[in-house]
């Protein structure tokens, strides 16, 4: 009966594994990265700790109305939309959705990381990020660790089980 039991949350959590894999690996073998949304300047396009997708794009190729994900200063990334295209200076002026107000530089073409794709996944992006961090790696580990102990200890159990019979 343990057996069996332990059958079926092990069946459960391998198709979650591989379900998460496939979203978090599998579009960057097509150039689309996944990114988690931090920050609600998107609403209602893309929701606060969503998982949106960005696909490299050539700068020029971006028309107003776009979505597109850069970098300001050092490691910030931000995913808003396109408002004006200047060509000349090869820059973008943009605005979050949510937002009243244009953003208050360009984005530089070179800034560009990619065009966001128009759709995200709840949640996984709290997801991705908690992975990311030391104690997302920890318990994750730590997870591993457990699931591979039970397997023993369960095996164990059956084996016993079949010895007494």
């Amino acid at each position: 009966m343990i057996k069996k039991v332990w059958n079926i949350i092990t069946t459960i959590v391998v198709i979650l594994v591989i379900l998460l894999a496939c979203i978090f690996f599998v579009p960057r073998l097509f150039g689309i990265t996944p990114m988690a949304v931090l920050s609600g300047s998107m609403e209602p396009t893309y929701h606060v700790g969503g998982l949106v997708f960005v696909q490299k794009v050539d700068p020029s190729d971006v028309e107003v109305g776009d979505s597109i994900t850069f970098t300001i200063g050092n490691d910030t990334v931000v995913t808003h939309r396109v408002i004006e295209v200047n060509k000349e200076e090869q820059s973008f002026k943009t605005k979050g959705d949510a937002n009243d107000n244009e953003d208050g530089g360009s984005v530089a073409f070179n800034n560009v990381k990619g065009r966001a794709l128009g759709f995200t996944i709840p949640y996984l992006g709290f997801l991705a990020v908690y992975l990311n961090s030391t104690s997302g790696i920890i318990i994750l580990v730590a997870f591993i660790l457990i699931m591979m102990l039970l397997s023993f200890i369960v095996d164990q159990l059956s084996k016993d089980d079949k010895e007494k019979k």
